[in-house]
C-alpha cells in the first residue's frame, strides 16, 4: 500500500497544467485531495477528472489573494478530509513583456498572485496542518535566480517565493512541518510554456538543455510526492530543481565530441 493511502493532500493553483497532474498523482497513490482555483467551473471539471479516476476530490473557488476566502477553503478541506498531510501552493501568472511596457498594476497583479498567494496559502494552511510531520510545497521558476529580460515581474515574484519558503522553513521546522519547493524548468504542454516559448524556437531551447528535452508534467508530480515522502523527511528549505540542467546554463557546446 502507499505511504499517501489515506493522506489529506491541498493543492491550490490545480485547475489545469503541473498542479492538476501533482493532484492526480497524490490522488493515484491513495490520497485524498482539495483542489483550489479561482475559476468556479474550471476546478469543480478538475475535481469531477479527480473522481472520475477514483480520487475522493472536492474543488473549491478562491483566489489565493483573498485570505479570508483561503481561511474558509482550508476549514472546509479540514471537515471534510481531517487535518492536512501535503499542501501545494502553484497559482501563478505571467506574460512577456518589457519592463517599460510594464505598468505598475500589472507588477503587481503578478506579485500578489506568485508571491502573496504563496505566503497566504501556507499561512492560511498552518492551523489545519498534521504536525509534526506537514509537507508544504511551492511551485517557483527558474527566474527566481536567474535574470531575465521581459520577466521583472516574474523574477522579483518567484525570488520572494524561494524566500519564503526558506524563512518559513526555519520558523516552522520546530513544529515538524517541512517547507520546499520545486523549480520546473521546460515543461511540455503546459500554459508557461505556450505563453513563453514559441513553438518554432523549440529545438533551438532543446540543444540549451544538457538533458536535450522537455520535461513533463509527470517529473513535476514524482518531484512533489518525494518531498512529501519518507525518503524526504529530512528535508527543507530546499528548492529543487527539476529542469533538465537549465539552471545550469547553455549546454549547447557538444564537450562528448571535442
Amino acid at each position: 500500500m502507499s505511504e499517501f493511502a489515506g493522506r489529506n493532500v491541498f493543492v491550490a493553483g490545480a485547475s489545469s497544467g503541473i498542479n492538476l497532474a501533482i493532484a492526480h498523482a497524490f490522488g493515484a497513490a491513495g490520497a485524498r485531495v482539495t483542489v483550489l482555483s479561482r475559476s468556479a467551473d474550471k476546478i469543480e471539471a478538475a475535481a469531477a477528472g479527480l473522481r472520475d479516476a477514483g480520487v475522493d476530490a472536492q474543488g473549491i473557488a478562491c483566489d489565493v489573494r483573498d485570505y479570508a476566502g483561503l481561511e474558509a477553503a482550508f476549514a472546509a478541506a479540514r471537515e471534510r478530509h481531517g487535518a492536512l498531510d501535503v499542501v501545494v501552493s502553484g497559482a501563478a501568472g505571467n506574460f512577456l513583456a518589457p519592463a517599460l511596457k510594464v505598468s505598475a498594476n500589472a507588477f503587481k497583479t503578478v506579485v500578489d498572485i506568485d508571491l502573496l498567494g504563496t505566503y497566504n496559502v501556507f499561512r492560511a494552511s498552518f492551523d489545519h496542518l498534521v504536525k509534526p510531520g506537514a509537507s508544504l510545497i511551492a511551485i517557483t521558476a527558474g527566474q527566481a535566480v536567474h535574470p531575465m529580460s521581459f520577466q521583472v515581474h516574474a523574477c522579483a515574484a518567484k525570488a520572494g517565493v524561494n524566500m519564503v519558503t526558506k524563512c518559513l522553513a526555519l520558523e516552522w521546522g520546530p513544529a515538524g512541518v517541512r517547507v520546499n519547493a520545486i523549480s520546473p524548468g521546460p515543461i511540455a504542454d503546459t500554459e508557461g510554456m505556450k505563453r513563453l516559448a514559441d513553438p518554432e524556437r523549440e529545438s533551438a531551447i532543446k540543444r540549451r538543455l544538457a538533458l536535450r528535452d522537455y520535461g513533463t508534467k509527470g517529473d513535476i508530480a514524482e518531484a512533489a510526492l518525494y518531498l512529501s515522502s519518507g525518503a524526504a523527511k529530512y528535508v527543507t528549505g530546499t528548492i529543487l530543481n527539476v529542469d533538465g540542467g537549465s539552471d545550469l546554463g547553455d549546454a549547447s557546446a557538444d564537450a562528448l565530441s571535442a
